[in-house]
């Protein structure tokens, strides 16, 4: 049998379908096994979410959840862990729940991937660049013509192209039957004018809480760190949100805002700083401002409240206090103008779940073919979940494929 496509979904099909005694050839149009495992979480490569089944299953839409329920309780995020760390992987659980190797990175993950498939015998064979597939199957590629009875299709979606995920096997599907949900960016970067702030690239906001509006009404929100970039914004925060404001700029455009002091409410931060301005009269405001941002962005936030950092505390009137207490539950960043899908991380998208038997990862139009990892229309938030989804679906696929 053929599996096209060696990244997470890709090799757990090879490799559990050659423990289960199937010859398996595995294709992969990169010089390399696991390209796109490489950048997860930086380069650290974040491996799966911690907890539950079924609370990692509540990350994700109720119909992706429902479609990805009986992988998931096949290949757990719990095997995955034991795999890795079988071959000498140290993990921990971050507090929000994300698994990191402790002092390896994402090139040790693949490396051990990539020996997990040598021991059991599959063929692999780098740099064959699938060029279509016609029913049956015949594979046509760069290096020749493949057939097989039964292929896995494990090729990704359209993120990150320099990985290797360009799209390429939504022709295919379409051709073999298949039908697509709309390919959006789902973990992705943003840009966007931030000139007027005064921030830096490479600075970032740690532990804030970014919403998405539109029209002031809120659309999503994601707590965690926030890097600002030449172009924009990206980071943890930003890949959560991602999903749902580059659906809702189809209709109309979207305003980003950070609350800085997400523990705090309103009235706590404002009573915080009306203590400080009693007892620090003749302290600037830059002295308050350096402990909710870096110091290079406190020209910029205070400026973007109409006020000068150098500005000292009993210059504040009222109305000041007021504009830097909605400025620290709410600064706003601006209008959004691009989700850049090609440096995303993942594309919601793909091909239509009820297509595919959730049991088997099987066609259900084109006997045969089993799909599995991001060409499904299936796309988790930041935080291992992805991955984990491409582990279990990729096990599925090879652990179903028949020997009739």
């Amino acid at each position: 049998m053929i599996v096209i496509g060696a990244g997470a979904a890709g090799i757990l099909a090879s490799y559990t379908a050659a423990m289960r005694g199937a010859k398996v050839l595995l294709l992969e149009k990169t010089d390399r096994v696991g390209t796109k495992i490489l950048v997860s979480g930086g380069g650290k490569c974040n491996i799966t979410h911690d907890g539950p089944i079924e609370d990692v299953l509540r990350a994700y839409p109720r119909n992706e959840a429902q479609f990805l329920r009986p992988s998931f309780y096949c290949y757990p995020n719990t095997e995955i862990v034991d795999m890795l760390t079988a071959q000498g992987l140290r993990v921990y659980t971050r507090p929000n729940g994300r698994i990191f190797p402790v002092d390896q990175t994402a090139k040790d993950v693949c490396r051990i991937l990539h020996q997990y498939l040598l021991d059991v015998g599959v063929e692999i064979q780098l740099s064959t660049r699938v060029l279509d597939i016609e029913p049956g199957f015949v594979i046509h590629t760069n290096q020749g013509d493949f057939e097989s009875e039964q292929i896995i299709l494990s090729v990704g979606g359209k993120s990150f192209p320099k990985t290797g995920t360009t799209g390429d096997g939504y022709p295919w599907v379409t051709k073999l039957g298949h039908t697509l949900a709309p390919i959006r960016a789902a973990l992705a970067p943003m840009e966007m004018n931030l000139e007027g702030l005064g921030v830096k690239a490479g600075v970032a906001l740690r532990d804030v809480v970014l919403k998405g509006r539109v029209s002031g009404k809120e659309i999503a929100r994601w707590r965690d760190d926030l890097l600002f970039t030449h172009r924009g914004v990206s980071g943890p925060t930003v890949l959560g949100v991602a999903r749902e404001v580059a659906l809702a700029m189809e209709t109309g455009s979207v305003l980003l805002e950070v609350d800085l002091c997400p523990d705090q409410s309103f009235e706590q931060v404002s009573a915080k700083l009306q203590t400080w301005k009693s007892k620090n009269p003749n302290q600037q405001l830059a002295k308050f401002l350096e402990g909710l941002v870096p110091n290079s962005v406190v020209e910029g936030f205070a400026q973007s409240c109409g006020i000068e950092p150098a500005d000292k505390a009993q210059e504040l009137g009222k109305k000041e206090l007021n504009r830097l207490v909605e400025a620290i539950k709410g600064w706003k960043l601006g209008e959004v103008g691009e989700v850049v899908m090609e440096k995303g991380e993942v594309v919601a998208g793909g091909v239509e779940l009820g297509e595919v038997d959730p049991h088997t990862m099987e066609s259900r139009v084109c006997p045969g073919l089993h799909l599995c990892g991001e060409i499904l229309d299936v796309a988790g938030p930041v935080g291992g979940y992805n991955l984990q989804a491409a582990w279990s679906t990729g096990f599925v696929a090879g652990d179903s494929i028949s020997f009739g």
